[in-house]
């Protein structure tokens, strides 16, 4: 199974009011292992960021003046998308900016549905989690993974941070500790049953003599076999 973990950061919170997308980072997982493979982009939003948007992120519209804007950066991410599982952490808001991102290209990419299937891993922890805090920061700390570098949202260490998360929070057991019951269960010895003495069956005369013979054979091939002269004399 190939899965895409994927993250955004944005002009904005509401794609309706024309905020853009200007980060994409996206890690690539398959069959539960990351395989090293990353998408990264920055991209020119051609209009200004909301200052409270760059306090979350700290990118300010000057950085991404150099930058392509989505239309030239469409093909590569739709191509490193398609086909994936793609996991977003509160996937409604990504999804919304990137199908408006794509509508804006005279439909010829359509919407992210019809290229990927989306998985909502915020979905997924409220529902293993329910009544606790599921922010990317606190399921970190839940499963112990070092969030220490997240001083401002990044899309690719986002999607790194929540590649581990997902890994951990789907993988089952992730601690080797024992219940108390367990652990006294462990500690006591196993009965054997025992069911009489084990036969011993012993060679024929005809199978004594054919190992013998193999043993010569190996001997004068080689010029040295390990097997004692005197053993293969009394067999």
């Amino acid at each position: 199974m190939r899965q895409v973990v994927l993250d955004t950061e944005t002009t904005g919170l509401e794609p309706q009011q024309g905020h853009r997308i200007i980060e994409i980072g996206c890690v690539e997982i398959v069959d539960r292992r990351h395989t090293g493979n990353r998408y990264h982009q920055y991209i020119n939003p051609e209009r200004d960021i909301e200052e409270g948007a760059v306090e979350v992120h700290g990118i300010a519209r000057e950085h991404l003046a150099d930058k392509p804007v989505f239309a030239d950066i469409a093909p590569t991410f739709v191509d490193f998308i398609r086909d994936s599982e793609l996991i977003i952490h509160n996937a409604p808001f990504d999804v919304a900016f990137i199908d408006a991102e794509l509508a804006r290209l005279d439909g010829e990419w359509g919407s992210t549905a019809e290229h990927c299937r989306i998985l909502d891993s915020l979905t997924l922890a409220r529902q293993q989690h329910p009544g606790q805090r599921n922010s990317l920061d606190a399921l970190c700390r839940r499963y112990g993974i070092d969030n220490s570098g997240r001083d401002l949202h990044g899309a690719l260490l986002d999607a790194e941070l929540l590649a581990d998360v997902y890994l951990a929070m789907t993988g089952g057991q992730t601690s080797l500790g024992l219940t108390a019951d367990a652990a006294a269960a462990a500690s006591r010895p196993a009965r054997v049953q025992r069911r009489g003495a084990l036969p011993v069956i012993h060679a024929s005369s005809a199978e004594r003599q054919a190992h013998a013979e193999r043993l010569m054979a190996i001997e004068a091939d080689a010029g040295v076999c390990l097997w004692p002269r005197a053993t293969r004399e009394e067999s």
